[in-house]
């Protein structure tokens, strides 16, 4: 999935020059030295680019301001190896508009016990500097991130990875557009928003078409591109006829086909990167969009339905903090539906009534027809599997009328007990931590949607690192939730937040 930009992450080691050039030489050798590690170490997703030692206030002011002009930084990496007289970062972080991390690291990871004397205290002050860089930072209420730890430590670079996934998503994010293919389904609560106040926050351009303005885009598309895709659906999925006439059913897999060449267009061409659809407003439409949306996912495209466009882009933000793990899970919109209360085997079965991306699946995926009571149009393709096993976020954003909130639950994702033959969807089944009812009950308290952006391949603290770069509110429901210490938080963050 392309994003456009092929980021990179700047490393500026802050110093001063009371402690001469030998130590200078130094500070610019070890951080060369560290920036050279980080890149080799295959545990990082983007490079990173090391910048000359800052030692005043100029220089800080200049570096931080082109790394705001740089389409190409997605952050800056900041270290203290000696003492940095915080004052002379005042300026350049006032300026700065990107995400920011300090790294707490210092070159040597053990004291040098037989040698060590003042010259090598004077140089090696990461804890003394980064206390007094720290200060500033929280002083000017800058949000950062901070890691702490050895450079060389595989959980510090870890981390590290982690976080420039969470800052591409929030440079990203302000370059996600959704295109609302109708408007939301009457009389729903959840699915509706603030757009003006998403599009500050978030930078989300958030716009309306009639139906029929991309029907126009579907009808034009070439019978011999239609045909094309066709085979390719026919060679890359399990087809299952369930006694439907093949002629018959290929029809209907064309008419998805089409659907999905066309919407495609009608995206690149307004440079789209999320759509949501809605069952009630199909037009000129002779299905309602599945097959055909479930492979604009798997391309990297946010999706909402019923007209969510908060979940679309949710989705397309999380697509593009995922793009690239190693040994990836997926992705995907998601719908609650319906539960299991039997004791020992509580769960949620997820799915919805066409829309899930394959990216999560698990084992054959197969291509079905079949009717669809909603829509009043022509039985729809779609593909049907169940999903992976394992550990997984599903978030949910909210607007509560003055302020957004992401809601954030840590879920274990499961095999169903027994195969349901008669349900045409694709599903998954998880457990909410800590507990379906602890889960359930602080989800609803939160006023989560039944709609979630879910992934297997992005952390809570991911979630939370971005939630609050922009600035809102999130509470995280997992292991260590109770509901008496959730009300008090949800208390505490509707006075923070007023």
């Amino acid at each position: 999935m392309k994003t456009g930009r092929d980021y990179k992450f700047w490393f500026c080691t802050g110093s001063q020059d009371l402690y001469g050039d030998e130590c200078l030489r130094k500070v610019a050798e070890h951080s060369a030295k560290i920036v050279e590690v980080l890149n080799a170490s295959g545990r990082l997703p983007f490079e990173v680019v090391l910048k000359p030692t800052l030692i005043d206030p100029a220089t800080i002011r200049r570096t931080l301001n082109a790394a705001n002009e740089d389409e190409e930084c997605a952050g800056v990496i900041t270290w203290m190896h000696t003492f940095s007289p915080a004052k002379m970062w005042i300026l350049g972080l006032k300026e700065y508009r990107k995400p920011l991390c300090h790294l707490h690291t210092q070159f040597n990871e053990e004291i040098p016990y037989d040698s060590i004397d003042m010259d090598f205290m004077n140089e090696n002050q990461s804890a003394h500097g980064d206390r007094e860089y720290g200060h500033i930072v929280s002083r000017m209420g800058i949000e950062r991130k901070i890691i702490v730890g050895h450079w060389a430590n595989a959980g510090v670079q870890d981390k590290l990875g982690s976080w420039m996934r969470t800052a591409v998503g929030i440079m990203e994010s302000s370059h996600i557009r959704v295109c609302r293919i109708g408007d939301n389904m009457n009389n729903v609560a959840v699915t509706e928003g603030d757009k003006v106040e998403a599009e500050v926050k978030f930078g989300w351009e958030i716009d309306h078409y009639c139906v029929n303005d991309a029907v126009e885009y579907v009808d034009a598309v070439a019978q011999a591109d239609v045909d094309a895709l066709v085979e390719e659906y026919y060679s890359k999925y399990q087809i299952l006829l369930e006694g439907r006439d093949p002629g018959e059913f290929r029809a209907h897999v064309a008419a998805q086909a089409r659907i999905e060449i066309g919407l495609e267009k009608f995206l690149e061409d307004g440079n789209y990167q999320a759509i949501v659809t809605h069952f009630g407003m199909l037009g000129g439409l002779k299905q309602l969009p599945g097959l055909a949306i479930q492979r604009l996912m798997e391309k990297g495209y946010g999706f909402g339905g019923e007209g969510d466009w908060k979940t679309a882009a949710m989705v397309r933000l999380m697509k593009i903090m995922t793009a690239g793990v190693p040994n990836a899970k997926g992705t995907s919109f998601m719908e609650d539906y319906t539960y299991n209360l039997v004791p020992g085997k509580e769960g949620i079965l997820q799915a919805h009534m066409l829309e899930v991306c394959p990216t999560i699946a698990e084992g054959p995926i197969s291509i079905k027809v079949q009717p669809l009571s909603m829509g009043n149009r022509e039985d729809p393709a779609r593909l049907v599997f169940t999903s992976k096993t394992g550990p997984a976020v599903a978030t949910s954003l909210v607007d509560l009328g003055y302020r957004f909130r992401l809601i954030i639950n840590a879920v274990d994702c499961k095999k169903c007990e027994k195969e349901m033959p008669k349900l045409p969807v694709a599903t998954a089944f998880w457990t909410p931590q800590p507990s379906l009812e602890v889960g359930a009950e602080a989800w609803i308290l939160a006023g989560g949607a039944h709609h979630t952006a879910f992934s297997y391949d992005l952390s809570i603290d991911q979630m939370v690192d971005w939630a609050a770069a922009m600035g809102i509110e999130s509470v995280v429901i997992d292991k260590d939730t109770t509901i008496r210490n959730f009300k008090n938080e949800l208390r505490w963050n509707s006075v923070y937040y007023r």
